[in-house]
């Protein structure tokens, strides 16, 4: 495509102003590793909630919503809408806890929480599995999006697209730290939000698509509108569609498995921006403001564009024959999302491409910054060289950065399509989602319960998924007998070792005051010795916060569908739905209040 000045002019000078931000945060990022890697922990709730949400509005979140839309319909999404759970979770019990914890990264709370050698391997290990194997294997299914962006966009190979698309992502990173990338991320949601909105407007004008009535009449549409899935048990392909993308997930997906942005308990990346919060008030705030615009703002836009896509190219021959420089390895029903972008006027392409651009660098700044963290303070700094000062761990913490994005590019030149690496993450965290959960809320959990629950998880992909390809059992089945054996193996070994040592578990509490009764026996054995552990206050309510929890998804649930209804014309459906929100967020307004 040839793109007129006017669309150069959008992308150059979005470049220019994240480069501008990391040179101006780059004296203030380099003063010690608290600025580097959590800006100063003084970040107001707002500007962590857009950061959080900008990270996971990347480059191929679009491409594996339409791929799941003309596979599976608009309901597949409940493969990820389910995670809101999980967020509402994180809001009302974990985040306060997290921000009170004080560390530099959720790593470094196994040896918080955990005590001896096996709390320090499983902080080792980790800081590598995690920062670097998986976070690469993350960043690597963002840069396959950009690979198929441009391959479709601009006719670059795949080779070109990795280094137009890494190489301003990694300078602004490692000059600017988490400041810039948290300032950085306010002006790439706005620019990504408005993207998608003007593609979903494009795509509708197209005069095969003839509007939201004629999008929504189309018979390529027709059977892709379910909001929810039907209930059919009565063909093996229908009971199958109905475990694998609804039940299973609000089921059990939700609390057993791991996936970036959406781990139980709240880790990873949400729990950087967590610890970067000025106070508990404002990483609760941010946590909420995220699941709120994560799931109940952005999809439609996206989820018309998908629609649409059927209709214009209801084959994946037709992308094919319309882009005959996309290479067979590549071709998958995520290239119609790029494909449908082929459409977009002069001016508003230019807006669209440096919004996939600005959610592109949003998400890999975001993995850049968080894995490198893992790496200098985690590994290189309390395996390495423990009398490392903070410069060295910028710099280590800058290189590892660089070397990230060339693995994470490399992988991204083998992989094929967004969908396959999503199922993927999720069977790697199957099973081991839960004992995130109840290390918070239960004494009895160590350290070797984390280990043993990885490790099993590892091996049943290895013989399930991987040698034997599932021994002919749907996808939904081996997530599912994953999920069992892992618990099973993890809670067995919990019961099987000794806790933690009575000193760090009453140092947890006394720094941390996790809710619930699951620390009752610390409590009283620290009173019986003459050192009693001050209560919680009454922020830290169990109970109350699964209530507000459970406020908090009906009042997202409802505005997601409900905007759904309201798009199909459904208009007794939407209000029904808004009424539902609204009466939910008027209960959490109290509950929270209290």
């Amino acid at each position: 495509m040839q793109l007129a000045p006017v669309d150069w002019a959008f992308v150059i000078g979005f470049f220019v102003i994240a480069l501008v931000i990391g040179i101006a945060v780059s004296r203030k990022a380099g003063e010690d590793a608290s600025q580097f890697f959590l800006s100063g922990r003084g970040m107001p709730w707002w500007l962590l909630g857009f950061s959080m949400v900008a990270t996971t509005f990347s480059t191929d979140t679009p491409n594996l919503v339409t791929d799941i839309v003309r596979k599976n319909g608009v309901a597949g999404n409940w493969v990820w809408w389910a995670f809101l759970l999980t967020g509402m979770l994180t809001v009302f019990v974990y985040a306060r806890l997290w921000r009170r914890s004080g560390v530099l990264t959720d790593i470094e709370f196994y040896e918080i929480r955990y005590s001896g050698k096996p709390a320090a391997f499983l902080r080792g290990f980790r800081s590598l599995y995690v920062g670097v194997g998986l976070n690469v294997v993350i960043m690597s299914a963002v840069s396959l999006a950009a690979i198929k962006i441009g391959a479709i966009m601009f006719g670059f190979s795949p080779l070109q697209s990795i280094l137009v698309a890494s190489i301003v992502t990694v300078i602004f990173s490692a000059m600017g730290g988490l400041r810039s990338v948290i300032l950085t991320d306010f002006l790439l949601f706005i620019l990504a939000m408005t993207g998608a909105v003007a593609a979903a407007w494009v795509a509708l004008d197209q005069p095969e698509v003839g509007g939201l009535s004629g999008l929504f009449a189309h018979p390529n549409v027709k059977d892709k509108l379910d909001l929810v899935p039907s209930f059919d048990f009565s063909t093996p392909e229908s009971r199958n569609l109905l475990f694998s993308i609804f039940l299973i997930p609000i089921a059990i997906q939700w609390w057993a498995s791991v996936y970036p942005g959406s781990e139980p308990g709240g880790g990873g990346y949400m729990a950087q921006r967590m610890l970067a919060a000025k106070n508990e008030q404002h990483a609760t705030g941010a946590a909420f403001f995220f699941n709120v615009a994560h799931y109940a703002l952005r999809p439609w836009p996206w989820i018309i564009v998908a629609l649409a896509s059927l209709i214009v190219f209801p084959e994946l021959s037709d992308i094919q024959a319309k882009f005959p420089q996309v290479t067979d390895d590549k071709l998958g029903h995520d290239l119609a999302y790029p494909a449908m972008l082929t459409f977009l006027p002069k001016g508003i392409l230019g807006l669209v491409i440096t919004s996939l651009i600005a959610a592109y660098m949003s998400t890999i700044s975001t993995h850049l910054n968080w894995g490198s963290a893992y790496v200098a303070n985690d590994f290189y700094k309390r395996f390495v060289k423990p009398d490392a000062t903070d410069r060295e761990l910028i710099r280590v913490g800058r290189l590892s950065t660089v070397l990230m994005m060339v693995l994470a590019g490399a992988l991204a030149l083998s992989m094929q399509n967004a969908l396959g690496v999503f199922d993927l993450i999720l069977g790697l965290g199957a099973g081991t989602g839960l004992v995130y959960i109840l290390r918070w809320l239960w004494w009895r959990v160590n350290a070797w319960s984390e280990i043993v629950a990885m490790v099993t998880c590892l091996l049943v992909v290895l013989v399930f998924q991987v040698l034997h390809k599932g021994h002919g059992m749907e996808g939904w089945q081996v997530f599912s007998l994953n999920v069992l054996i892992t618990s099973t193996a993890w809670v067995v070994a919990t019961l099987l070792t000794g806790p933690s040592a009575p000193e760090k578990l009453e140092a947890f509490c006394r720094l941390v005051r996790p809710p619930g009764s699951g620390w009752k026996k610390v409590y009283e054995r620290a009173a019986a010795a003459g050192r009693p552990i001050p209560a919680g206050d009454k922020a830290d309510n169990l109970p109350r916060g699964i209530v507000n929890m459970s406020f908090g998804c009906l009042a997202v649930y409802g505005l997601l569908l409900g905007t759904g209804c309201l798009l199909y014309g459904r208009l007794s459906g939407a209000l029904g739905l808004f009424g539902i929100a609204a009466i939910a967020g008027f209960l959490l307004f109290r509950g929270w209040k209290r």
